[in-house]
């Protein structure tokens, strides 16, 4: 055996400030769907991925005593540290004028990138804890 063959990501988390801000920034502005799981735990679906929001402080780390739903957290679990790139179905222009319509500035863009599986084109935007979004389409190669 040559090591661990991974096929996919099934969901990764955010640690946020404002648990009903990230919700309505990430179900108005991009779409995705609200799920809630285990011990009132949210998650955001979209696809056949999902983003686990965890609260900050987490609640292992303000309350060590206490029972938490979330019983392991990352070592240094922090707001805004993220950098996440999301594949549009919808096309960038339509995605811009979406954007600008409700009011969220763009950082930069539209820009050509190199994608997971070839180049993209992208806008970058923010969410409520300054995690830098990127909305992309793939581009012909």
């Amino acid at each position: 055996m040559t090591g661990i063959a991974l096929k996919g990501l099934d969901h990764l988390v955010l640690t946020v400030r404002d648990m009903e801000a990230t919700r309505g920034f990430y179900e108005t502005v991009l779409g995705m769907r609200r799920e809630e799981f285990g011990n009132g735990r949210v998650a955001l679906r979209f696809g056949r991925q999902k983003i686990n929001l965890h609260p900050y402080p987490s609640p292992v780390e303000s309350s060590p005593v206490e029972p938490s739903p979330v019983e392991i957290v990352a070592a240094d679990p922090r707001p805004g540290t993220a950098d996440l790139c999301f594949i549009a179905e919808t096309p960038l222009a339509d995605v811009v004028a979406h954007l600008t319509a409700r009011g969220i500035p763009i950082e930069a863009g539209p820009v050509e990138r190199t994608g997971a599986t070839g180049p993209i084109r992208s806008v970058y935007i923010r969410d409520p804890d300054g995690n830098l979004i990127e909305i992309a389409n793939p581009l012909e190669s």
